[in-house]
């Protein structure tokens, strides 16, 4: 990447979405499609992976996989996505599970992020909070109103 495309690089995320078994639908794959087909972001790298029931962790061809909703990733890599990354992600895994790592730029955010970078700016926290958190903390803030 040239110096202004790095300028002009929106903030990048990470993904590890874990199946049991080797069961996964290819489901949500079209609309990750669709988001990089429509801008919002770039896939950068893609990566399958599997655990086995004695916690061996394996990466596999997109093939081996099996679930060829998922084609249209194959060959997507950066080369940001390295072995530290991915074994670290296996760590995450439970034993007797398949994976899909995935990295990408979220492009809605790169002129924001480049606006701040030129004006000074840095982050310098982030985070995301997921459903299931929120749901639970709902939940028990019900629990003591009632």
């Amino acid at each position: 990447m040239t110096d202004s495309q790095l300028e002009e690089l929106g903030p990048i995320d990470y993904m590890v979405i874990e199946w049991p078994g080797r069961q996964p639908t290819g489901e949500a794959a079209p609309l990750i499609l669709d988001l990089h087909d429509r801008g919002i972001i770039r896939i950068l790298d893609v990566a399958f992976m599997v655990k086995d029931e004695d916690g061996n962790s394996a990466g596999v061809s997109l093939e081996d996989f099996g679930a060829a909703e998922f084609g249209d990733f194959e060959g997507a890599s950066s080369g940001l996505l390295g072995d530290e990354d991915l074994e670290e992600a296996a760590a995450a895994l439970e034993p007797g599970t398949s994976a899909a790592v995935l990295l990408w730029e979220n492009r809605w955010a790169a002129p924001v992020a480049t606006a701040l970078r030129r004006s000074g700016g840095q982050l310098v926290a982030s985070g995301r909070i997921p459903v299931q958190a929120i749901l639970a903390s709902l939940e028990a803030s019900e629990a003591t109103t009632t």
